[in-house]
């Protein structure tokens, strides 16, 4: 890769981002196209922030991902937001042009992980387990997509709280409930999403879903990214479910926010590979994997 002083810098932002799978996917994208584009990871502490962004314009730098802990503390600092970053209230990408415009590219990148096995979500129930930050963050999506939406939680007010602010957001009616309401909800449902840590390391014995209510015409889909098949996706495959990965849905979003920096189709199949390469090289040091975008 050549570096010249026309080069346009992109980077992710966030602590810990040390093991960020971000710039190997996205400078593989770079590459594939033949773009001026480089990409890297700052590690920004909590404090930090303001002076990061406003760090970014006087540098030009033309775009970043925002990673945990800022998702949310950064809207302050920004110009404006899409519609969806504005409904979500989290950001995870920001695009400097005419100002540093806010945007959440979560919501797509779920949207498009579930389209690899079912292109209209119209007459789809959809359970979503959890209702904090990962939920939140492609609820809003989901809801305007699916015939039914349902979010259950174990702490059912929070459920509630979400539902009621996706309805009032988007017009349609959100179910929501306490995780023991999964047994009921799961009969007619056609795609279940968990959006909880159930399952990520070190927990990876555990999964939020028995296996006694899994069938083979559901789609279930993980966000949980390590490890990369949970026992939920193992116990899904067994039964002949269909499954998608926290992989997939990463790279999706990472795919989405390319495409806000540089007006280009991403190569999704090359960031894949990226990702997948750079995580062979690791699967000897699982705890210094981080899978974060």
């Amino acid at each position: 890769m050549h570096v010249t002083g026309k080069t346009r810098v992109c980077a992710v932002i966030g602590d810990p981002i040390e093991h960020s799978l971000s710039p190997c996917i996205h400078n593989a994208a770079f590459k594939h196209l033949g773009l001026d584009y480089i990409y890297v990871a700052f590690r920004v502490r909590r404090g930090m922030l303001r002076g990061a962004i406003e760090g970014m314009r006087s540098l030009g730098i033309h775009g970043l991902n925002v990673t945990m802990p800022h998702k949310i503390e950064v809207i302050q600092y920004l110009d404006r937001l899409d519609e969806y970053a504005s409904m979500v209230r989290s950001v995870n990408t920001i695009l400097n042009r005419d100002g540093l415009i806010g945007y959440n590219t979560d919501g797509v990148g779920a949207l498009r992980s579930l389209r690899i096995h079912i292109k209209d979500l119209g007459d789809a129930k959809v359970i979503i387990l959890g209702a904090g930050g990962a939920s939140r963050s492609i609820s809003f999506s989901i809801a305007q997509e699916a015939g039914e939406l349902v979010i259950l939680n174990r702490t059912v007010w929070k459920a509630k709280e979400l539902a009621e602010r996706i309805s009032k957001a988007t017009g349609k009616n959100v179910k929501w409930g306490g995780i023991d309401k999964i047994e009921d909800e799961i009969e007619d449902a056609n795609i279940i999403i968990n959006a909880t840590s159930v399952g990520m390391h070190p927990r990876s014995s555990e999964s939020p879903v028995s296996v006694d209510l899994l069938r083979k015409d559901l789609i279930v889909f993980d966000l949980v990214y390590n490890p990369l098949e949970t026992k939920l996706l193992k116990e899904a495959k067994y039964v002949g479910a269909k499954t998608i990965d926290g992989l997939t849905m990463l790279v999706n979003q990472g795919a989405a926010s390319f495409e806000i920096w540089t007006g280009e189709k991403a190569p999704f199949n090359i960031m894949m590979e990226a990702a997948l390469k750079h995580l062979m090289k690791s699967r000897n040091e699982p705890g210094k994997v981080n899978f974060k975008v």
